[in-house]
């Protein structure tokens, strides 16, 4: 069996080779002609997986080790009894970490107390319920804006876009839609940008796209957060000039969210060749645990993970994709014992 990997995705040789050859290219050079011997197919976010690339090729398994969808044709997979799964959450805790991180350091340099601001939640799936988990245990109060939830669960602990939108901080955590009941292409766009306030803080570290950046850029606010952008890597430079962070759609590169990537992948990949799980994999991440000394949440998160090292880094912009497939080395906040009781993991 030959198998086409996506280099950036994590383990590959130690997760993956147990099931034959392996051919591996970056995502966004994986075509057609490539895959004309293989069966199966594993990518990351920069492969468009559709009838261009897999028309005519013996490709039976698609497997994305990633949480979005918008890179994949999943009806013409589903049209041409193309097995396809995807790796839905395994970034969720990272992401949610970033958010967090983030509100510490502007918390910290804007001095204000956290636990007096409203955190308005777009998008309550994997990362929105982790992120509202975290923010609770802050004192924050979060406004949850989550219409699919809402039909399904009752309006109890939801409120409507625009009252969420109406909040200190406004996070986006919805998948890219384009079509449905509840598109998300430009969710904040001409029809109600006006309801962000102009002390407020605007994070998008879901898709770019979520949010009009055109819009968004002559929008006055206190502060930005931007991680998804709309023409990724052609990233908007005024957007970036006037963010607290601008950083190259990293919120969900730990190793923890990759490795976990990876590892749904693989199990999926066992079960369509009746294959048995291999145990020791699951073990693959196991550093050492480091103490963390610091007596506030600000500096015990920036003695974990600084994310201004990401922010600096993308001041080129030209680096886009090379800083993120050679991220430095992030582990999440369980690896670490640290003084300060920071927020773990719903």
């Amino acid at each position: 069996m030959k198998l086409m990997i996506d280099d950036a995705v994590w383990g590959y040789k130690e997760i993956f080779s147990g099931f034959g050859e392996i051919t591996t290219l970056p995502g966004r050079l994986i075509t057609r002609e490539s895959l004309l011997d293989c069966e199966i197919l594993i990518v990351r976010s920069r492969t468009k997986v559709n009838k261009q690339l897999l028309d005519g090729t013996k490709v039976r398994f698609v497997g994305s080790t990633v949480a979005g969808l918008d890179h994949v044709d999943e009806n013409y997979l589903k049209e041409n009894a193309i097995s396809f799964v995807s790796a839905q959450g395994c970034n969720a805790n990272a992401v949610a970490e970033y958010v967090i991180s983030a509100l510490s350091n502007l918390a910290n340099d804007h001095n204000f107390d956290l636990s007096t601001k409203t955190l308005g939640i777009i998008g309550v799936g994997n990362v929105g319920s982790r992120l509202d988990f975290k923010a609770n245990q802050l004192g924050i109060t979060t406004l949850l804006n989550d219409p699919i939830r809402e039909a399904n669960e009752g309006k109890n602990k939801f409120v409507d876009l625009d009252e969420a939108l109406s909040a200190d901080i406004v996070t986006f955590h919805t998948p890219l839609t384009f079509s449905g009941a509840h598109p998300s292409h430009n969710l904040l766009g001409s029809q109600n940008f006006n309801l962000i306030k102009e002390d407020a803080i605007l994070i998008n570290a879901a898709r770019g796209g979520i949010i009009d950046e055109s819009l968004w850029e002559k929008t006055k606010t206190k502060e930005n957060i931007i991680d998804c952008w709309e023409n990724e890597p052609n990233i908007n430079p005024r957007l970036q000039r006037n963010s607290y962070w601008a950083t190259p759609h990293i919120a969900g590169h730990s190793i923890d969210a990759k490795f976990m990537g990876s590892f749904m992948i693989y199990k999926e990949l066992c079960s369509f060749n009746k294959a048995p799980i291999n145990n020791e994999i699951e073990s693959l991440i196991n550093p050492e645990i480091r103490a963390i000394n610091e007596s506030s949440l600000h500096d015990t998160l920036n003695s974990i993970y600084s994310f201004f090292d990401d922010h600096e880094a993308l001041k080129d912009s030209s680096k886009f994709e090379d800083y993120r497939r050679h991220y430095p080395e992030r582990y999440e906040w369980k690896h670490f014992h640290t003084n300060f009781i920071i927020p773990h993991k719903l």
